[in-house]
């Protein structure tokens, strides 16, 4: 299995190397070279899998065994999801008025990012065992990546990483997950910015294609491959846990709500869909309505600024996952893609060309959900079946909510839930419920914190160069990649 650009100017990379990669050398994002395609009988077998099973099925089509033989993988998939609170690692919660909520929050961070990331992790560290190198790596977060990308490497001998987190942009529980990690290979910074800005100096970093590969750099945002990969999962496991039944020709559709900010799980649905899984997607998005303007009347362009939500985590403007989307629609074509993205990068606004905006509006539907109307989301799921979602989660079920009110027939839906309620006690709060939090989320407050401001007026991408020429020394000095 190849990997090649959305942009198409890169060589192309084996997984290995998409992994290690983040953007590819052109400033794409690294996309299968072909799909496979599953028929009806594949999907009949894979119905009967587990969720770590259908992981395993997942990697093995886009990894290959010549890199990960087949019974390493296993074993890493099944160490990845060794710490999950959930037996199933995902659960399905069937509530009512057709109501059902994918819980993809039961790992340690208790977000859905815990899925992807302690997987590729054990990828990264498998590598990383076999040819004795070190990375460091670098993370802006929104809320919810720098925790998760935090815990999958902490204490791994052969990775730094360094995670960016926007100072009083995400909830209070959040940044205690990042700054109460002491590990000596986490480095924390509180940004004084919005998850936006704090990807500027971010992006300058990696635009240095020298200092990347000098400093063994990589990032674990939703950039990179293997997080879209393992996030197609839930995709799968959605629609055989809600699928009226396999046994009909053609097989029946159904319907998955999306909440999303930078669109890494939509991507995922993209792709899925495009195997042959018959799904419907709804993409759910908060006051930051890039994506449903985008679906809608194919306007890919920035607001004047990032309104501050509820779901916090779903508060950005550059859905740079959408990229994905635009290549995967227009059949692979990576000169309409580099036109379009260099285009968006230059004047920050794009209108997507007509067969585009129709192959997009054929794929995804949308929605864009106010802070109102979380808010009545959450109180309404907890008068109908005294269950507690978080504003992310709220997102989709409005959603489903405006279908049922409607009292259209539709096919069976399901509402991924990317986060647990009790990381948004604010949000709940603001729903006039009582958060209920778990004993290890409230030891956090009295856990020693490590954080390093970056303030307005410092120059944040000097500061971050700096830190990771630091990093790099200590590690000659160790004696690892001195050969180098």
């Amino acid at each position: 299995m190849w990997y090649v650009s959305t942009r198409g100017m890169a060589p192309r990379v084996n997984f290995e190397g998409a992994l290690f990669s983040g953007y590819a050398s052109d400033g794409g994002l690294f996309m299968p070279e072909e799909l496979p395609q599953l028929d009806k009988e594949t999907l009949c077998q894979w119905s009967k899998l587990s969720y770590p099973g259908l992981v395993k099925e997942l990697c093995t089509l886009f990894i290959g065994p010549e890199l990960i033989p087949r019974d390493d993988l296993n074993d890493l998939i099944d160490r990845a999801f060794s710490r999950f609170h959930h037996k199933e690692v995902v659960h399905l919660s069937r509530l009512k008025n057709g109501l059902n909520v994918l819980e993809l929050w039961h790992g340690v961070t208790y977000a859905f990012k815990d899925l992807s990331l302690c997987c590729t992790a054990q990828f990264l560290q498998y590598f990383l065992g076999k040819r004795e190198k070190h990375v460091t790596v670098v993370v802006g977060t929104s809320g919810d990546t720098g925790s998760a990308a935090i815990e999958s490497v902490q204490g791994a001998k052969n990775v730094d990483i360094i995670v960016l987190l926007p100072k009083g942009h995400c909830s209070k529980i959040q940044e205690l997950q990042m700054t109460t990690v002491l590990k000596e290979n986490v480095h924390v910074f509180g940004v004084e910015g919005n998850s936006d800005e704090l990807d500027e100096p971010i992006k300058a970093v990696f635009a240095d294609v020298a200092f990347v590969k000098k400093h063994h750099l990589m990032s674990l945002n939703s950039i990179n491959w293997s997080r879209v990969l393992v996030q197609m999962a839930h995709h799968f496991f959605a629609y055989f846990r809600c699928a009226s039944s396999l046994d009909t020709r053609p097989l029946p559709a159904v319907e998955v709500v999306v909440p999303t900010g930078a669109a890494g799980n939509l991507a995922a649905g993209c792709i899925a869909q495009k195997m042959g899984l018959p799904i419907r997607l709804v993409v759910a998005v908060n006051r930051n309505d890039i994506i449903h303007r985008t679906v809608q009347h194919g306007d890919f362009s920035l607001s004047e600024a990032v309104k501050p939500t509820l779901a916090s985590a779903m508060d950005i403007q550059v859905p740079y996952n959408m990229e994905r989307i635009f290549w995967l629609l227009s059949g692979s074509d990576s000169q309409v893609t580099r036109v379009l993205m260099e285009q968006f990068e230059r004047t920050q606004s794009l209108k997507l060309p007509q067969e585009l905006h129709s192959k997009l509006s054929e794929a995804v539907t949308s929605e864009s959900v106010s802070d109102e109307a979380i808010t009545q989301t959450m109180a309404r799921c907890w008068a109908e079946n005294r269950y507690l979602l978080c504003p992310h989660s709220a997102v989709a079920v409005s959603c489903h909510y405006q279908q049922v009110d409607r009292q259209q027939p539709s096919a069976p839906r399901c509402c991924l839930a990317p986060a647990s309620a009790a990381k948004f006690p604010e949000a709940v709060l603001a729903a006039g419920l009582s958060p209920e939090t778990p004993a290890d989320i409230l030891a956090l407050e009295h856990k020693e914190t490590r954080c390093t401001p970056m303030r307005r007026g410092d120059d944040w991408t000097l500061m971050l160069r700096d830190t990771i020429e630091d990093l790099s020394r200590r590690w000659r000095g160790h004696g690892l990649n001195s050969s180098e």
